[in-house]
């Protein structure tokens, strides 16, 4: 079973609708058993950092997440479940994530011209050959809302790049655990075949 986990922030319904939509039922729990009980699993968000980690935390999530990835579990982040994979993030001060890839999240910096949030379509740059992008062809295009974005420090964990001016990740993968910086359920057929090649990871 694919769970998606629930901690009050993200479009978890649209999530689940995608998946739906590839032919794969999809649960979504706050229950960290029902974490532990699943073959895959999704970690969604939308909102602040600070809150998403402060209530992984307060309901036993953040361990439930992280023993599935230790476990060698399919586990996928989505938007704010990306940040929330690094060390520490830099939104609204300093706060620490959950420490499973290494690096940083900061702010986009504020240039002459350049919108922030980065909002709208944007090209992927294939790095690395991720399972998540199996069947695409290397220029596809998909639906970004964020203000923040990751820093890696070690460059074989970004998979695919995108620019706003500057390169930043738009997937990293680092064995079982992957996350992309867009919305792949808000990214058309390009983001259904990506939910589709998790479905059958």
């Amino acid at each position: 079973m694919i769970v998606i986990i629930d901690y009050g922030m993200g479009n978890l319904r649209s999530v689940q609708k995608a998946f739906e939509a590839v032919g794969h039922q999809a649960e979504i729990s706050g229950d960290p058993d029902r974490i532990h009980k699943a073959s895959k699993v999704i970690l969604p968000g939308v909102g602040a950092f600070a809150d998403a980690i402060a209530e992984l935390r307060k309901t036993g999530l953040d361990q439930a997440f992280k023993e599935a990835v230790k476990a060698g579990k399919p586990c996928l982040g989505v938007c704010l479940g990306l940040q929330l994979l690094f060390d520490t993030s830099e939104e609204d001060g300093q706060h620490d994530g959950l420490g499973l890839i290494h690096g940083k999240i900061v702010r986009f910096k504020s240039q002459p011209g350049l919108k922030i949030p980065h909002m709208g379509w944007n090209n992927l740059r294939i790095k690395r050959p991720v399972p998540l992008l199996n069947g695409l062809p290397d220029d596809v295009s998909v639906y970004f809302v964020h203000s923040y974005h990751g820093v890696c420090d070690e460059s074989d964990d970004v998979a695919a790049e995108s620019d706003y001016p500057d390169p930043f990740p738009a997937i990293v993968w680092k064995d079982n655990l992957m996350a992309a910086q867009f919305h792949p359920e808000k990214s058309q057929k390009v983001g259904l075949a990506m939910y589709a090649n998790f479905a059958a990871l």
